[in-house]
């Protein structure tokens, strides 16, 4: 069990919410699920939450109402080795969701996340400051990332 997991709070889809993400990540399951009691607050028997695993990172997803929603200033980031994968996790995190700029998006249960390849890093790090500002300029033209584009900004 790690020290510290995220927990999602969702509005009666955590259940639903865990199913999903369990299937965009191939290595990945639900370990975990709770039902609320006689004592409540939900339903005796309605799912409280669930604690489920994505590429080794540990999750809650809790159902607690619509008291709070999710908001962009915090977001998942997804490290991505090639274009491949990045086209493959953005498909499915888009559907029903909303993509943003700079390889950001929100999912159909309102949560934030960053498809982002690995290599941007290495190129955003680069002590030439000319390439690693085109990259940042190419960056913030792009919704999904491009990592061949990314590259050809880089080379200039």
């Amino acid at each position: 069990m790690q020290k510290i997991a995220p927990c999602l709070w969702f509005d009666g889809k955590a259940e639903e919410a865990t199913r999903f993400y369990t299937s965009v990540f191939s290595d990945s399951r639900i370990a975990t699920t709770m039902h609320y009691t006689d004592a409540g607050p939900g339903p005796k028997g309605d799912v409280l939450a669930v604690t489920f695993e994505i590429e080794g990172q540990e999750f809650m997803a809790l159902n607690g109402g619509p008291q709070f929603t999710f908001t962009p200033a915090i977001s998942l980031f997804v490290h991505c080795g090639s274009q491949a994968e990045i086209d493959r996790y953005w498909a499915q995190l888009t559907e029903g969701g909303t993509p943003w700029q700079c390889g950001w998006l929100q999912d159909r249960f309102g949560v934030s996340w960053q498809i982002v390849p690995d290599v941007l890093g290495e190129m955003l790090r680069d002590p030439d400051a000319a390439k690693a500002s085109r990259v940042m300029a190419a960056m913030m033209k792009m919704v999904k990332l491009d990592i061949a584009q990314l590259e050809a900004a880089y080379r200039g």
